[in-house]
């Protein structure tokens, strides 16, 4: 597959996922009004929607598959860090909150069952997992 094919369907992607990221940003602008929990999520978010686009800017821009992969990888890592940071502070900001509660004798408010959200990363995850595949087999059948 072209590189301009791949670079145009990235971009289409980035431009889409703006529903995602545009109100991260607005939560990183938002600074201390919002937990370190939700900015570090917010910052994740971020990070992994601008790797898209660099990798789409990549594919127009770099001669060789490796430097475009490299930029995925890195991408990837940092944004899967950011995330990890995140869900680790936000058990912290629980466990916090739950300590607080105890200490007025009063039980917690009832947790979101947050069903649609595993549903909607479980999706994510499996179409991310499928375009890896997909690009990691248009390379094996470029080099072929």
């Amino acid at each position: 597959m072209a590189h301009t094919v791949l670079a145009v369907g990235a971009a289409a992607v980035t431009a889409a996922g703006s529903v995602w990221y545009l109100p991260a940003l607005a939560d990183l602008r938002a600074g201390a009004d919002r937990t370190r929990s939700r900015r570090g999520a917010a910052a994740a978010c971020v990070s992994g929607w601008s790797t898209t686009g660099i990798v789409a800017v990549l594919l127009l821009v770099a001669g060789g598959w490796w430097i475009t992969g490299a930029a995925a990888g890195i991408g990837a890592l940092v944004t899967a860090g950011l995330r990890i940071g995140a869900a680790v502070r936000r058990h912290q900001e629980r466990r916090e909150t739950a300590r607080q509660w105890g200490q007025l004798g009063r039980a917690l408010p009832p947790r979101p069952a947050g069903r649609s959200r595993r549903a909607v990363a479980a999706l994510l995850a499996v179409g991310l997992a499928a375009a890896a595949v997909t690009a990691v087999c248009g390379v094996a059948a470029d080099l072929s």
